[in-house]
């Protein structure tokens, strides 16, 4: 069973990000499993001081569940042009350990839009040795639309794109490993 570790860089209670990776969680194919990270709010500033043995419980937990997925999916908004301060802490306690390096990943944008976050996130996980999947990512433009996991899975369209992509990432996830 390949497990998949989602991770949404919105700390909205009502999040289009979040609810796509539900829908992933939703429709993944057999023999792969879609966890989420629900620890983003409570890790603490990172700080290269901390990050020495014992780590903070929260950041051990965080590296734990990182080492123990197959591979990463990220949906993520756009703030002033840029990576969410949340969710660049938590790739900040990723980069000391070994739990990423080759790691492959793959990007659900809910909005076209944010085309300055999608390339700075891509070059900060590129920078990290992060496997970019292209093939397993996708935008479902969903700016101003509220909706949830399963009106996301109910709809065709959207329900072909997803399973697509993870589709792909899990022929990724099967295939030989290449170098970041």
């Amino acid at each position: 069973m390949k497990r998949l570790l989602a991770i949404s860089g919105s700390l909205r209670a009502v999040s289009t990000n979040t609810a796509l990776l539900r829908a992933a969680a939703l429709l993944a194919p057999e023999g792969m499993t879609v966890g989420f990270y629900e620890g983003l709010a409570g890790l603490p500033h990172f700080n290269p001081d901390l990050d020495v043995a014992p780590l903070p419980a929260p950041v051990a937990a965080w590296r734990a569940e990182v080492g123990k997925a197959d591979g990463l999916l990220i949906s993520s908004p756009e703030y002033a042009r840029g990576v969410p301060g949340s969710l660049k802490n938590a790739l900040d306690w990723l980069v000391s350990g070994p739990e990423h390096p080759g790691k492959p990943v793959a990007f659900f944008h809910a909005s076209a839009r944010g085309v300055a976050s999608q390339a700075a996130l891509k070059l900060i996980l590129e920078t990290m040795g992060t496997r970019i999947l292209d093939a397993a990512t996708i935008t479902v433009p969903l700016l101003g639309q509220q909706t949830d996991a399963a009106a996301l899975a109910a709809d065709a369209g959207i329900a072909a794109t997803i399973r697509a992509a993870l589709d792909a990432f899990a022929e990724a996830l099967s295939g030989p490993v290449m170098p970041g």
